[in-house]
């Protein structure tokens, strides 16, 4: 009666695990590459020839094994400290409908001159002189309300002195963020 080849895999487990060690230099990853190459066998051991030599397959399972994690290794980044996954990490989408629900509550709360600059200068992007020519009084004016704007939609929506909000849409930034002086 031949032996069932399931039993002969334990019978190598110490010649697997030395040769693991020898390509790895770590026994944790040679440990884990024993596991993964056990596993594989037993899963595959159909494909295995009763009468051939099961430690030249298993090791030959083994071998692959390690060259199959050395090349996915090769293409990771090593990120101990979590520091490029940090830098990876986006923003749930649901902040920024959060943010855009305030924004649209807050803008609606403000006067209608100080919308209205506020869109022109900070929405759709033209001149403080533009828009004071557009409503027919003084820049100073309009630069007095996109200011008061400003400083209540913070307000409204409890922003700290110089916390911006974080959205992507640049036409609301542009109503919530002064543009820069020069």
């Amino acid at each position: 009666m031949t032996r069932d080849p399931r039993d002969e895999i334990v019978d190598h487990l110490p010649s697997l695990r030395a040769f693991a060690m020898s390509l790895t230099r770590n026994s944790a990853t040679a440990d884990d590459i024993v596991q993964d190459t056990i596993v594989k066998a037993w899963s595959n051991i159909e494909k295995f020839e009763p009468g051939t030599n099961m430690r030249a397959w298993l090791f030959t399972i083994l071998r692959n094994t390690y060259y199959s994690l050395h090349r996915k290794r090769s293409r990771e980044v090593s990120d101990i400290d979590g520091e490029y996954a940090a830098q990876m990490s986006e923003k749930p989408e649901h902040d920024g409908r959060l943010s855009m629900n305030d924004f649209q509550k807050a803008f609606a709360q403000l006067p209608d001159d100080q919308r209205e600059v506020l869109i022109l200068v900070g929405a759709s992007g033209f001149s403080y002189e533009e828009a004071a020519e557009m409503c027919g009084c003084a820049v100073g004016t309009i630069k007095s309300r996109a200011n008061r704007g400003r400083k209540r939609l913070a307000e409204l929506m409890q922003l700290e002195d110089g916390e911006s909000m974080e959205m992507t849409d640049a036409a609301t930034l542009g109503v919530v963020n002064a543009p820069p002086s020069g």
